[in-house]
């Protein structure tokens, strides 16, 4: 699954106070205005995230590089970190005993 189709959720999106923005194309061969969005949302490498308060005035920018960004609100990026979080917790380690061991019905 690509990272552009993993940060979308299937949920309808509320209204919320702070927006989590990641940058999920790259920045080659983008035009200089996108790219300087880019430089003042703080986003300078792919899959980076960055917190901004939902204003106008960043709506605005993410409405110019919206091809390039996944917009979140703040449910729907705690629900995938903890997501990730799950996947990568430790597990109990699989033991394989490659002895067999003798069965009671068996006659020797």
């Amino acid at each position: 699954m690509s990272a552009y189709n993993a940060f979308k959720a299937c949920t309808p999106v509320a209204w919320s106070p702070n927006l989590y923005i990641t940058l999920v194309r790259g920045i080659p061969g983008t035009r200089r205005l996108h790219r300087r969005t880019l430089e003042a949302l703080r986003l300078g490498k792919c899959n980076r995230t960055v917190m901004r308060w939902n204003t106008p005035t960043v709506r605005g920018m993410i409405q110019q590089v919206k091809r390039l960004v996944v917009v979140e609100t703040e449910e729907m990026y705690n629900a995938r970190k903890e997501k990730l979080a799950n996947q990568k917790a430790l597990r109990p380690p699989l033991v394989v005993n490659h002895h067999a061991a003798p069965a009671a019905d068996s006659v020797q």
